[in-house]
C-alpha cells in the first residue's frame, strides 16, 4: 500500500494540472477561433511523450484517465442527443434527405475505397474508416454560420439539418459496425454471410427494443420524473438527477450489446423532447467542461508517437477523400435546391470531422490492431485536426459575400 501512495499522489497532481490546462486551452483557443478539441488532442499527445520517457502515470494512472475519458464520452454524446431537435428533423426530412443520403453514401464509399485500395487495409479497418468518414462535426460549421449571421437562412437551416442527420446516421452505423466486426473477425469463412445476417437481424431486434424503451421512457416516464425532481433545490440537483438517468440509459445500451456512447446519445434524445428539460444544458456545462476534455486527452494519450511520420502521409491521403467525399456527396445534391456557390459552401460545411469520428476510431483501436492499427488511428487523428482547423478559414471567406 505504501508503494502505491506516491503514485496516486502524483496521478492526482497530474489530473489537477490537466483540469487547469484544459480550461486555459479552452479560453485560449476560443480567442483565436481554433476548435478546442485540437488543443485537447495535443495535450494528450504531450502526455504520451512524457509518459514514454518518464513513466509518470503507470498503468493505474492510464486506467484512471481512460475511465474519466469514458465518462467524458457519455457526457459528450448525451449533450449531442440533448441538443438534437428530433421533431424538427423529421419535419425537414424530405427537404434534407437527398443531400444527407448523397453525403453519407459518397463520403463512406470514398473512405472505404481509399482505405482498401490505396492504403491496402483489410475490410474491417476499411469499414471503420468508412463509417468514421460519414460523420460531421456540427459544432464547428454551425459556429461559422452563426458568426456570418447566416444560420437562420434557408441554406443555413439546410446545412444544420444535414449535419445533424449525418451525426445520427453515423451513430447508427457505428452501433451496427461494433456488432458486425467481431463476427467478421472471429467467424468461419464458410458460413460468414449467414453469421453476418444473423448478427444484423439480432442487432435490428435489439435496436427496435431499445428505441421502444427510449420512446416509452420519453413519452410516459420522463414528464413525471422531471416534474418530481424539478422541485428539488438547488437546480443543480435536478441537473445531476437527469445526468444520472442518462448514465442509466447508457448502461442499459451497453448491456444490450450497444456501446455506452450510443446509449448516452439516445438518453439525450429522451430528454430533448421536453423544452424545460433542455434548459438543464446551461447547468450541465460544468460537468461537460470537467469530463469531456479527458475524452480527447485520452485519445491523444493513445497515439503511438512512432507512427506520426506515417500518419502525415496516410493522413494526407485520407484527408483528400475526407474533403472530396463531403464536398461532392453533399454539394452535388444541394444543387437541386441552391446555386453552385451555395451548394459548395454546404458541402464544405460537412467536411469537419471531430467527435463522432474519434469515437469510432477509438473503439476500433481498443479492439486491437485487427480492427484499427496505431498507424490508421494516428492518420485519422491527423484528418480530424486538419479538417477541424482548416475548414473554418475557408468557410468564413466563402460565406461573407453570399449571405
Amino acid at each position: 500500500m505504501t508503494n502505491l501512495e506516491p503514485n496516486l499522489s502524483l496521478i492526482i497532481l497530474l489530473i489537477g494540472l490537466i483540469i487547469i490546462l484544459s480550461i486555459l486551452i479552452k479560453f485560449g483557443l476560443k480567442h483565436y477561433n481554433i476548435p478546442i478539441l485540437v488543443g485537447y488532442l495535443c495535450l494528450g499527445l504531450l502526455l504520451r511523450i512524457m509518459e514514454d520517457n518518464l513513466n509518470l502515470l503507470a498503468d493505474i494512472g492510464l486506467e484512471i484517465i481512460k475511465f474519466l475519458g469514458d465518462v467524458g464520452l457519455i457526457c459528450l454524446l448525451f449533450r449531442v442527443g440533448l441538443e438534437s431537435d428530433l421533431g424538427k428533423l423529421i419535419q425537414q426530412l424530405r427537404r434534407a434527405s437527398l443531400v444527407w443520403l448523397g453525403d453519407v453514401v459518397i463520403s463512406g464509399f470514398v473512405g472505404f475505397i481509399i482505405a482498401s485500395r490505396l492504403l491496402q487495409l483489410d475490410i474491417i479497418s476499411s469499414l471503420f474508416v468508412a463509417t468514421a468518414m460519414t460523420a460531421t462535426s456540427v459544432g464547428i460549421s454551425v459556429s461559422i454560420w452563426q458568426e456570418a449571421q447566416a444560420l437562420n437562412t434557408p441554406n443555413g437551416e439546410l446545412m444544420l439539418d444535414v449535419a445533424e442527420m449525418d451525426d445520427i446516421s453515423a451513430i447508427f452505423l457505428m452501433a451496427l459496425l461494433f456488432n458486425i466486426v467481431p463476427v467478421v473477425h472471429n467467424g468461419n469463412q464458410t458460413n460468414l454471410n449467414l453469421l453476418i445476417l444473423k448478427t444484423v437481424i439480432l442487432f435490428l431486434f435489439k435496436a427496435v427494443f431499445f428505441a421502444g424503451f427510449c420512446f416509452f421512457f420519453s413519452r410516459y416516464l420522463e414528464p413525471s420524473i422531471t416534474n418530481f425532481f424539478r422541485k428539488f433545490d438547488p437546480p443543480a440537483d435536478f441537473t445531476l438527477t437527469i445526468v444520472g438517468f442518462g448514465f442509466l440509459i447508457a448502461a442499459i445500451a451497453g448491456l444490450l450489446g450497444f456501446s455506452e456512447a450510443v446509449g448516452a446519445f439516445f438518453a439525450g434524445l429522451v430528454f430533448s423532447r421536453d423544452p424545460e428539460a433542455v434548459k438543464i444544458d446551461a447547468s450541465f456545462d460544468m460537468l461537460y467542461d470537467l469530463f469531456v476534455p479527458f475524452f480527447f486527452i485520452s485519445i491523444g494519450l493513445t497515439i503511438d508517437v512512432t507512427t506520426l511520420g506515417n500518419a502525415v502521409v496516410w493522413g494526407t491521403i485520407l484527408l483528400t477523400g475526407a474533403v472530396f467525399g463531403k464536398v461532392i456527396g453533399a454539394g452535388i445534391p444541394a444543387l437541386v435546391m441552391t446555386g453552385w456557390h451555395s451548394s459548395m459552401v454546404i458541402g464544405l460545411s460537412m467536411v469537419p470531422r471531430a467527435e463522432i469520428m474519434m469515437v469510432v476510431m477509438q473503439h476500433g483501436l481498443h479492439l486491437g490492431e485487427w480492427a484499427v492499427s496505431p498507424h490508421v488511428f494516428s492518420a485519422m487523428v491527423f484528418v480530424c485536426g486538419v479538417t477541424s482547423v482548416g475548414t473554418p478559414f475557408l468557410l468564413r471567406s466563402l460565406l461573407q459575400p453570399t449571405y
